[in-house]
């Protein structure tokens, strides 16, 4: 890339540290017979970071975003598609037409998506979602639950029951333990025993569930997770989690934004205090004069300004109005000026946000 072509704010993926990151996953899991759906909406489903997944032998490419999943199939990706969230019934159309199999807990959604294979000559599968306690998407009811693995094994034609999931940690955050994985196996049993068959997969999870493979307490049948932020980044594991990610890269993702002024200016605002361009009231402390800069970056793009990580020492993130982003560099060593650039380590939340953003430039490396 030119440096006519350069334009920020810019996040930027290494492809290498990337596929580092998913293969130590697959590697991992794959010794405890746990497969992996790559899940590409963290970074928007950027198509060369969904390739990586592809690529390091992910079971399914996954997202809760069809556009992300067309945009997949559009770049050559050959790996199966896996819809995470519950289908729309205004989607069920492309749901068939772009993926093999997706997450479900309602009875009219899997009736109507047996409708539309049937008109569009496909099979497809499905994992029945089962809400252990976090209190998001799934069965609640074991009636219910039943009635609707029963409903797709021996009713609707072109759809097979493929296996049960569950989610935690997400909305109520509760915790995956191997107590919920053995409630979720009780679940896949009972069903088990009602259709005379094993069930193929038995889905644990996402990233929360992850850290029972690294510290051995993942019950045996669990054989499927859906993962993104601990292949992204790693960095809610090892911050909020406390756990060991050395061997993981947390820097696969850089977010660069460039200086628009540099100032020397009160630390803390002179006039009378109202509310800022959102609504709220910020919090200032009076340091006195300091050395501070805007960068071409806000709110719109990265949503929250206190989840960016200045790399650079003395460089410290003030706050952000919608387009500018404001930090204080009294203490950095380089002699910043208008035109430089400045660059974040970002976490799972602003990833979200900045790779979707149609104001920020994805490149790959």
């Amino acid at each position: 890339m030119s440096n006519s072509e350069i334009r920020y704010p810019m996040v930027e993926l290494d492809l290498k540290k990337f596929r580092h990151n998913i293969d130590q996953v697959v590697q991992i899991c794959g010794k405890q017979g746990i497969g992996i759906a790559g899940v590409i909406k963290g970074f928007t489903g950027i198509p060369e970071g969904a390739n990586q997944f592809a690529e390091a032998g992910c079971d399914f490419i996954a997202s809760s975003r069809l556009e992300q999943i067309e945009g997949a199939i559009k770049f050559g990706i050959k790996t199966p598609f896996m819809l995470i969230r519950v289908p729309m019934l205004s989607e069920i159309k492309d749901v068939i037409r772009l993926t093999q199999i997706s997450l479900n807990s309602e009875a009219e959604v899997l009736k109507a998506l047996n409708e539309e294979c049937i008109r569009q000559q496909k099979k497809h599968r499905v994992i029945l979602m089962i809400d252990l306690g976090d209190l998001r998407e799934g069965f609640w009811d074991k009636k219910e639950l039943l009635d609707a693995a029963l409903l797709v094994e021996n009713e609707l034609s072109h759809l097979e029951l493929a296996g049960v999931g569950t989610n935690l940690g997400c909305y109520g955050s509760v915790a995956a333990t191997p107590e919920k994985m053995e409630e979720l196996i009780r679940d896949a049993e009972m069903i088990e025993k009602a259709i005379g068959r094993k069930l193929d997969i038995i889905s644990g999870g996402a990233t929360t569930s992850f850290p029972l493979v690294l510290n051995g307490t993942m019950p045996k049948r669990i054989n499927n997770l859906r993962m993104g932020e601990g292949i992204i980044l790693a960095k809610d594991l090892r911050d909020l989690w406390g756990l060991d990610m050395s061997f993981m890269n947390q820097d696969a993702f850089t977010l660069r934004a460039e200086v628009i002024e540099v100032k020397n200016k009160p630390s803390y605002p002179v006039g009378e205090i109202t509310f800022d361009a959102f609504g709220g009231t910020g919090t200032y402390v009076d340091r006195g004069i300091r050395k501070r800069a805007l960068l071409g970056l806000g709110k719109v793009d990265v949503a929250f300004p206190d989840m960016i990580y200045p790399r650079e020492k003395g460089v410290e993130v003030l706050g952000a109005s919608s387009d500018h982003l404001i930090i204080d560099i009294e203490e950095c060593e380089r002699d910043i000026k208008v035109g430089d650039v400045v660059e974040f380590d970002l976490c799972y939340a602003t990833i979200v946000f900045a790779t979707n953003s149609p104001n920020v430039r994805i490149v790959c490396k």
